[in-house]
């Protein structure tokens, strides 16, 4: 039975960490549904590569219709970790321990939702000062799997395995 996961976007995320992950998913049977300032709002990526329409604004979504959480870096997660709506959204995923896949700069969003404290993560490199700070044990490997379902990878580049970690985490 295919789930339901929400991926929490807006302009500027890096392509291929919404569009690769978004493909593994749907080939799986599992349903990706976009959510963002507002619903019909369209959003590139950062590289011009992929343009999302989003589905459900953040005030139309509850974390209890999801199954688990979708993080693309980029920029989006910067540009959404300063709105308190998103981050009760996160921090619902992390307090019912649903599983939260998170790549590159994802993790920001972790961070200002306040989730990231005791768990084994990954991130871009960049990030990794700030993981350690907010009290995370940041690992620099392309996938991590924290028991809680935090699975994280660093860069585009380990999307491969980042994809057949998440897939394997919802069967």
């Amino acid at each position: 039975m295919g789930k339901k996961i929400a991926t929490v976007i807006t302009k500027l995320f890096e392509d291929s960490e919404f569009t690769s992950p978004k493909e593994a998913l749907n080939e799986a049977g599992h349903e990706v549904v976009t959510i963002g300032f507002e619903a019909g709002e369209t959003v590139e990526g950062k590289k011009g590569e992929a343009s999302v329409t989003i589905d459900k604004g953040i005030d139309d979504v509850k974390p209890d219709e999801f199954d688990a959480l979708l993080i693309p870096g980029g920029f989006s997660p910067d540009q959404l970790r300063k709105d308190d709506r998103f981050l009760a959204f996160v921090k619902a995923f992390s307090n019912d321990e649903k599983p939260i896949f998170s790549i590159c700069h994802g993790p920001q969003l972790l961070i200002n939702a306040e989730v990231v404290k005791g768990k084994k993560i990954t991130a871009v490199k960049q990030v990794a000062v700030d993981l350690k700070n907010a009290g995370a044990d940041f690992v620099d490997a392309e996938v991590v799997t924290d028991e809680s379902g935090l699975i994280s990878s660093r860069t585009p580049e380990d999307l491969p395995a980042f994809n057949k970690a998440i897939v394997e985490a919802l069967n």
